[in-house]
């Protein structure tokens, strides 16, 4: 049995490692979340037709990886688009198109109001 002090010692250390345990799993899930909550408040206000492989699933594409681009920066976008679109498919040969096109957007938008205008800028001009 353990004694009082060496219990509450353990019981510490074990809520020193949960706690930013705790927090790497909020962020790493909130982050999706608002990447995804953010393209697609846009997506949904867009106008733009094509759903499957027009111009608005090409706007969704650029604007998540720009997103993507702006915050974590264009290698996160590479990541992500060999993850997701790695298959040889003509769809996928255009996702990682327009994911490319959105990382770049992303890389040099100086300020994240950029990202948007710019991105439907790119898509309107085909």
């Amino acid at each position: 049995m353990l004694s009082p002090a060496i219990a509450r010692t353990a019981g510490t250390r074990g809520t020193k490692l949960l706690i930013p345990i705790l927090v790497a799993v909020l962020l790493a899930t909130a982050y999706p979340v608002f990447v995804l909550g953010y393209t697609w408040s846009h997506v949904v206000r867009s106008n733009l037709s094509g759903g499957r492989n027009g111009p608005l699933d090409a706007y969704r594409h650029t604007l998540a990886s720009a997103v993507v681009g702006f915050t974590l920066g264009p290698r996160a976008v590479e990541w992500a688009t060999w993850a997701m679109e790695s298959a040889a498919h003509d769809a996928n040969r255009m996702d990682r198109h327009n994911n490319l096109i959105g990382a770049g957007i992303g890389a040099r938008a100086r300020f994240f109001s950029e990202i948007e205008p710019a991105v439907r800028a790119h898509v309107l001009r085909g």
